[in-house]
């Protein structure tokens, strides 16, 4: 049985870096997986705009649970949830990671704003919680996770909330003491300048995941080359889905048919075979097949009629 917490664990102990692309159903991660990609990322933004709701803690664990272990439940690499600021405070997180433990996710990521969150890529105000507070949801993860091998990755937002260069790395490092398996830097620019920094200055052994989504133009192998241990390309997949969609439905309209977009669209066929398993389903009807009128036992009811007198 594929073992998504230990896979990971391995990904991170092995030599190069880990490439992580974001989803939002089981659909998509099917996808990323068969295109390649080491490990999954249950994006709570992705999961928020298909839900056509905002990324700033509408959702409840519940839609986010259900979304993980979908994902984990058809692909057979690791899957990381989102999970933003943990649901609450140390109680909620500790309950987090039991639930997505047991659902076959192989990490969590919680980040260190204050509950509800904001989405890290909008222009406005983010607040931080205290360190103190932080580490005591880092503490209670780790108390609760069953396996050694379940992940607990530490967002740091100080970049973002304009706390600056210096409180980011004293997070990051708190953040390690507590008991973080990873840390998790974000910047929500174009320039590189402040994560390239941090990885410069990061001398400990916890690896370090960055979020490319803003300096889109700086290659993995660059990022590798500075230290950063994992890539997650966090919302790719729904961007992409969305473009074609809306591509496709204003090409029907203005043909009046699907000629001009047929080639462009996965065959049903390949639906069947990569995502929906028709052969296992086809093997499994004929083992389960009711016999054939001409195999049932013919009963003489008459005969019961007259030994039940």
């Amino acid at each position: 049985m594929f073992n998504g917490a230990q896979a990971l664990r391995q990904l991170f102990a092995a030599p190069g870096i880990i490439r992580c692309a974001g989803a939002h159903n089981a659909a998509g991660a099917r996808i990323a997986a068969m295109a390649g990609f080491d490990a999954i990322w249950s994006s709570s933004f992705e999961i928020s705009a298909s839900h056509c709701v905002p990324d700033s803690s509408i959702l409840s664990i519940s839609d986010f649970l259900r979304t993980a272990q979908s994902i984990a439940d058809s692909v057979s690499c690791p899957v990381i949830a989102d999970c933003d600021t943990g649901y609450g405070g140390p109680d909620n997180v500790a309950y987090a990671v039991k639930r997505f433990e047991s659902a076959g996710v192989a990490a969590i990521s919680i980040e260190d704003q204050v509950f509800p969150k904001a989405n890290s890529l909008l222009q406005c105000k983010q607040q931080l919680v205290p360190i103190p507070d932080f580490q005591h949801k880092i503490h209670a993860a780790k108390r609760a996770q069953r396996s050694s091998q379940f992940m607990v990755i530490a967002r740091v937002q100080s970049l973002i909330a304009g706390s600056g260069e210096l409180d980011a790395q004293r997070r990051a490092n708190e953040y390690a003491d507590a008991g973080a398996d990873a840390i998790l830097i974000h910047w929500n620019r174009s320039t590189l300048g402040p994560i390239q920094r941090f990885l410069e200055n990061w001398t400990r052994d916890t690896p370090v995941v960055v979020i490319p989504t803003t300096y889109y133009k700086v290659s993995v192998s660059r990022l590798q080359a500075l230290g950063a241990k994992m890539v997650i390309y966090a919302n790719h997949g729904i961007r992409s889905a969305l473009k074609a969609m809306e591509e496709t439905f204003k090409a029907i309209l203005e043909e009046g048919s699907t000629s001009r977009v047929e080639q462009s669209l996965w065959p049903i066929e390949r639906i069947f075979r990569d995502l929906q398993g028709p052969n296992d389903l086809v093997s499994h009807r004929k083992a389960c097949v009711p016999a054939t009128p001409t195999d049932v036992i013919r009963i003489d009811t008459r005969r019961i009629v007259s030994d039940g007198k």
